[in-house]
C-alpha cells in the first residue's frame, strides 16, 4: 500500500510503499477512499506533539470500508462504510472514563494520527471503539471533514445550552466557521456570522446566516449587544485578539465555546461575573458524536465544501490548507 508519511519532525511529506498491515485483536482495518487535511495536522508536520514516534502517517477525518477485523471484534464487518475521527481510544477504566468522559482519559486516550497512522494512506487499522458508522447518503468527500471539523462544531453547538430560538453567532467562516453557520441554522438558531471584511456577507447568507458583522468595519460585541446579546458563541478562528473583541456580544447566561486552537486570549472577569457569562473549551467528541454529526448532516442537507487532491499530491494539498486560501476543507482520495 502506498501512504504519505513524515519521517522526521518538520520533514517533507514522502510517498512511500509499505506491507499492508494485519489487525491485532480489538483493531479494525479500513481500506480509506477518503482524509481531510486538518490544521491539527500540524502537529505531526512540525513536531509540535510531545512524544511523537516517526515516521507516522497523519489523519484524522478518515472515510473508508472496513476491510478486516480482529479477533474479537464483533460490532464491525468487512464492507461497512465507516469513518475514525480524532478521538482514538481511551482505556475505559480510569476516572474520566467512568464519569463518561472519555475525552479526558488519563490512562489510554489515544489520537488518531498523531498515537497511531492515520489516514493519508490507502489503508490503516484503528482501534474498533474509535470507528463511526457512515451514511449511504454521504459519499466518502463529503463525509470525511464532518469527522473533525464537523463535529468539533455541531458538538460545540449542541452543548452550548442555545436553545432554538436564541441568537447565536459563529466567529469566522472558514474550514469550521462555514459548517458552524449550516449547523446553527439547521438547529434553529436565530444564527450570526461574523468575518473579516464585507465580502464574506453573501457567503454568510448563503449558508444560511439570518445576519452578517463585518468585524474590519463594526464593533462585533457592540453589534451583537443591539440583537440582544448572543445566547453563545462560537469561535472557529486560531486568532486571540478576534475572540477577545467578539466577547463583549454574550447577553446574559452566555457561553463562549472555544473551538479555535490559540495559545492565550485576553478575558475579562468583571464581564463574566456580572453575567454570569463563561468560557469554555470543547473537544471534537467520541464515535458516537461523529454518528451523531454525520446523521444529522444527512438530515438537515449540512454539507462541506471542499477542493479534492489525489494522495500522491498531498504536500500541494497541505500547502494549500496551510495558505488559509482553501475553500473550505481540503480533502485527500485515494482512488479506492
Amino acid at each position: 500500500m502506498r501512504v504519505a508519511q513524515i519521517a522526521r519532525a518538520g520533514g517533507p511529506f514522502e510517498i512511500v510503499e509499505r506491507e499492508i498491515p494485519q489487525p491485532d485483536a480489538g483493531r479494525v482495518r479500513i481500506k480509506v477512499q477518503a482524509c481531510g487535511i486538518c490544521h491539527s495536522d500540524s502537529a505531526v508536520k512540525e513536531g509540535l506533539w510531545p512524544g511523537l514516534q516517526y515516521p507516522r502517517v497523519p489523519g484524522h477525518e478518515v472515510v473508508g470500508v472496513v476491510d478486516a477485523v480482529g479477533a474479537g471484534v464483533t460490532r464491525w464487518k468487512p464492507g461497512q462504510r465507516v469513518g475514525v475521527g480524532w478521538h482514538g481510544g481511551h482505556c475505559g477504566l480510569c476516572d474520566a472514563c467512568r464519569n463518561g468522559d472519555f475525552f479526558g482519559c488519563t490512562v489510554g486516550l489515544q489520537i488518531t494520527g498523531i498515537s497511531f497512522d492515520g489516514g493519508y494512506a490507502e489503508y490503516m487499522v484503528a482501534p474498533e471503539i474509535a470507528v463511526a458508522l457512515v451514511p449511504e447518503d454521504l459519499s466518502p468527500v463529503e463525509a470525511a471533514p464532518l469527522m473533525c471539523a464537523g463535529i468539533t462544531t455541531y458538538n460545540a453547538l449542541r452543548n452550548s445550552h442555545a436553545r432554538p430560538g436564541d441568537l447565536v453567532a459563529v466567529l469566522g467562516l472558514g474550514g469550521l466557521g462555514h459548517l458552524g453557520v449550516q449547523y446553527a441554522v439547521k438547529m434553529g438558531f436565530k444564527t450570526v456570522g461574523i468575518a473579516r471584511g464585507a465580502d464574506k456577507g453573501p457567503l454568510a447568507r448563503k449558508l444560511g446566516a439570518h445576519s452578517y458583522i463585518d468585524s474590519q468595519t463594526q464593533d462585533p460585541a457592540a453589534e451583537l449587544q443591539k440583537l440582544g446579546g448572543a445566547k453563545a458563541i462560537i469561535a472557529t478562528v486560531t486568532n486571540g485578539d478576534a475572540m477577545s473583541a467578539v466577547q463583549g456580544g454574550l447577553g446574559l447566561n452566555g457561553t463562549f465555546m472555544v473551538i479555535g486552537a490559540v495559545p492565550t486570549m485576553t478575558v475579562s472577569p468583571l464581564f463574566l461575573l456580572s453575567g454570569r457569562r463563561a468560557i469554555k473549551g470543547w473537544y471534537s467528541g467520541t464515535a458516537i458524536d461523529s454518528q451523531d454529526t454525520l446523521a444529522f448532516s444527512v438530515l438537515s442537507g449540512v454539507r462541506s465544501m471542499n477542493e479534492v487532491y489525489p494522495l500522491e499530491r498531498v504536500a500541494e494539498a497541505y500547502q494549500r490548507m496551510e495558505s488559509g486560501q482553501a475553500r473550505f476543507r481540503v480533502v485527500l482520495t485515494t482512488g479506492q
